[in-house]
């Protein structure tokens, strides 16, 4: 039997933000392939820890299987081992357990486990099927704790008990259940389980995040404004606490009320962010819609004053 400690040092994620890059569509609205690999191949020359392809920032819901394998495969090319692909997997279990075999065909490094559809599940249930999920491939599996799918701490342990699974996403932002989730696992599976912030603008939480012990986080900001997210991440590691509140003072908070204003912004406003630094990726498919227009200014004014604040540090 592998290991999840194992496995967790075979997926390899390093220190550094975690890119998750936008699925990128054309005039016709088919997915671009040609974009989308440009689009991975600046995020890891800027610096990208890993890459998360076609998970919420990259509108899984939107994909076809065949879509999803296909920007998964184009992933795994342009990043060619330098650093990890994790591919989304999600819906009901044997959908969920179809795109993990596509993503392993297509050569990812890992899985990550989104909610189940629609159904709001009991933690047996929940259980059951992310241990079918692991099952399915040798690829290592972090879960995504968010929206109807919010573990117990009993069940992570479980979770962490089980082959396969690595580590815990949280998007659920319930920093007491993520302390005693923390102190459990760290109790009854002593080993290297993964801990992930999955908010949304994961840096307005970071500083109380890795005061539970969790470390590591994803940046929906690091597809468009790299360097902001670099420099944010490197604060934190250095414990440059006063560069930290400068960045979410002036560029963080604004940004995270400025998504606010919108349904859906967490996808279609870093979209907006992207073709503004000048890589047309074009609009989001629905369900979800574009940004108003004048919110789309003030982001622009929101991604010019974070650069004016790194400048302002040098």
């Amino acid at each position: 039997m592998t290991s999840s400690a194992d496995l967790a040092h075979r997926l390899g994620i390093p220190s550094g933000p975690l890119f998750f890059p936008v699925t990128p569509y054309g005039p016709d609205g088919s997915v671009d392939l040609g974009v989308y690999r440009a689009h991975v191949r600046q995020g890891v020359d800027a610096g990208a820890a890993a890459v998360f392809a076609c998970c919420g920032t990259g509108e899984f819901h939107a994909l076809t299987p065949e879509e999803f394998q296909d920007c998964v495969r184009a992933a795994v090319a342009e990043t060619a081992g330098r650093v990890p692909v994790v591919a989304g997997a999600g819906y009901g279990t044997a959908l969920a357990v179809r795109y993990a075999r596509l993503a392993a065909a297509a050569g990812a490094d890992g899985l990550l486990a989104l909610p189940p559809y629609l159904v709001v599940a009991g933690q047996a249930g929940l259980l059951r099927h992310y241990r079918e999920v692991a099952a399915a491939t040798p690829l290592p599996v972090i879960v995504y704790q968010r929206d109807n799918a919010v573990f117990t701490p009993e069940t992570v342990v479980e979770l962490a008990r089980t082959e396969g699974i690595i580590g815990l996403k949280d998007g659920f932002g319930d920093l007491d259940l993520m302390q005693r989730t923390v102190s459990a696992v760290r109790t009854e599976v002593p080993g290297d389980f993964l801990y992930f912030n999955g908010l949304p603008t994961a840096e307005q939480t970071q500083l109380a995040y890795r005061a539970v012990g969790v470390p590591l986080y994803s940046s929906a900001v690091f597809c468009f404004a790299p360097e902001v997210a670099l420099a944010f991440h490197r604060a934190l590691v250095e414990g440059d606490r006063a560069t930290a509140d400068r960045l979410l003072d002036g560029f963080y908070r604004p940004f995270v009320e400025l998504r606010a204003r919108g349904r859906g912004y967490a996808v279609s406003l870093v979209k907006a962010g992207v073709r503004l630094r000048g890589l047309d990726v074009g609009e989001v498919r629905p369900p979800l819609h574009e940004p108003d227009e004048d919110h789309v200014k003030q982001l622009a004014q929101i991604i010019e004053r974070g650069y004016a604040l790194l400048e302002e540090a040098q």
